[in-house]
C-alpha cells in the first residue's frame, strides 16, 4: 500500500514573516531623559552664570526717612561650567550577512534598534551615577524604619524632605524618582492604602498607583525606574537587575531650562555636533569598503550635572 506523507514531507520550515522576538525595553522605562530638563548647547564645553540664593532671600528693606536715600543692596554673580562627553558604539553588517539574511530580518532596522537600546541603557546608568546615589545632594537619609518594614512612615518621611527643601531654598519639590522596588513597596504600603481606600469601587479594590501617590504626596511628577541592565560579560550567564536600585530622590526640577531658572539638575546635550538631535544623539551609517561591510554607529554627547544640590533630598536604601 502507498505510504501517506508525514508532516516533514509536506512542509519545509521557514522563518515566520509576521513575528519575531526581541526583548527591547520601552523608552518610558528609563528616566534619564525625563527627570531633569535637557539644555541644548552648541559647544561641547562652556560656562553659565549662577546667583547666590542667600542674597535673594535676605530681607534688606529699611524704613526711609523724609529726604533720605533708600537703603542700598546688591548681589554677586559667579560662573560654573559643563563639558559634554561623547559616548559611542557601532555594529557592522557584512555584505555576505546582509545578502544571506531572510526577508523578515531588516538588518538596518534591527541594528538601529539594538544601538538605540544600548544608548538608553548607558544614559540611564550614567544618570544613576550622577544623581541617584549618596554624597551627591545636600541631604542624604536612610529612614530609621525601612519603608518595607511594619511601622514605617514613608508619607511623613517624604513630607520632611519636602519641608527641608522648601525651607532651605523657597522651592517646593515637584519630582520624586523611585527605584522600582521602592515603588512596589509604596503602592502596597498599609499607611498609603488606608488613605486612598475610600476611593474603592465595586470591582476595583483599594489600591495606589502613580496618580494616587501624586495626589497624596502633592508631588506632580513621580517617575519609576523600570529600566534593567545585564551586568554579565558577553558569553556569561545573563545577570539582569534594575538600574535604579532601592533608593528614592525628591527634588525640584525646572519644567523647562531658562535664564535665572533653578533646578536640582540639568542635562547639557551637545546639539552642535553635526547631525545631533535635541538630546545630543546621532546615528550614522557609512561604508567600510575594505571590510565589505556597512557600519551603523550611534553617538551621544552630554553631561548630567547637579546645578543646585540643595534642591535634592536623597533617600538611600529605603527598602530591604
Amino acid at each position: 500500500m502507498p505510504t501517506n506523507p508525514v508532516q516533514g514531507d509536506v512542509h519545509v520550515n521557514t522563518p515566520l514573516s509576521n513575528i519575531s522576538v526581541a526583548h527591547v525595553q520601552r523608552a518610558e522605562a528609563f528616566v534619564a531623559g525625563r527627570a531633569f530638563p535637557g539644555v541644548p548647547v552648541a559647544k561641547q564645553g562652556d560656562v553659565y552664570f549662577t546667583y547666590p540664593r542667600g542674597e535673594f532671600n535676605r530681607n534688606m528693606m529699611e524704613k526711609r526717612a523724609a529726604g533720605a536715600e533708600s537703603a542700598g543692596a546688591g548681589y554677586n554673580v559667579s560662573t560654573d561650567s559643563y563639558f559634554a562627553e561623547p559616548w559611542a558604539l557601532h555594529k557592522d553588517i557584512p555584505d555576505q550577512v546582509r545578502a544571506n539574511a531572510d526577508s523578515v530580518l531588516s538588518m538596518d532596522r534591527d541594528t538601529t534598534t539594538f544601538l538605540t537600546q544600548q544608548a538608553l541603557i548607558s544614559r540611564e546608568v550614567e544618570w544613576t551615577s550622577s544623581f541617584f546615589a549618596s554624597s551627591i545632594w545636600t541631604t542624604d537619609v536612610t529612614p530609621g524604619t525601612l519603608w518595607s518594614a511594619t511601622g514605617s512612615t514613608p508619607i511623613e518621611d517624604i513630607r520632611v524632605g519636602i519641608k527641608t527643601i522648601l525651607q532651605s531654598t523657597g522651592f517646593k519639590p515637584n519630582t520624586l524618582v523611585l527605584g522600582y522596588d521602592v515603588f512596589n513597596i509604596l503602592i502596597d504600603h498599609g499607611d498609603i492604602i488606608d488613605r486612598v481606600k475610600y476611593g474603592a469601587q465595586p470591582g476595583r479594590p483599594s489600591q495606589a498607583d502613580l496618580p494616587e501617590l501624586s495626589s497624596l504626596l502633592k508631588i506632580p511628577n513621580i517617575l519609576v525606574m523600570e529600566g534593567i541592565q545585564n551586568s554579565a560579560k558577553e558569553g556569561q550567564t545573563a545577570s539582569h537587575a534594575f538600574i535604579g536600585g532601592k533608593h528614592a530622590l525628591l527634588c525640584y526640577a525646572a519644567p523647562t531650562p531658562g535664564i535665572m531658572t533653578p533646578s536640582a539638575g540639568y542635562t547639557f546635550n551637545w546639539t552642535g555636533l553635526m547631525g545631533a538631535s535635541g538630546d545630543g544623539m546621532r546615528m550614522k551609517k557609512f561604508r567600510l569598503e575594505r571590510e565589505a561591510s556597512d557600519r551603523l554607529e550611534i553617538e551621544q554627547a552630554y553631561v548630567q550635572k547637579v546645578v543646585s544640590a540643595d534642591l535634592g533630598y536623597f533617600f538611600e536604601s529605603v527598602v530591604s
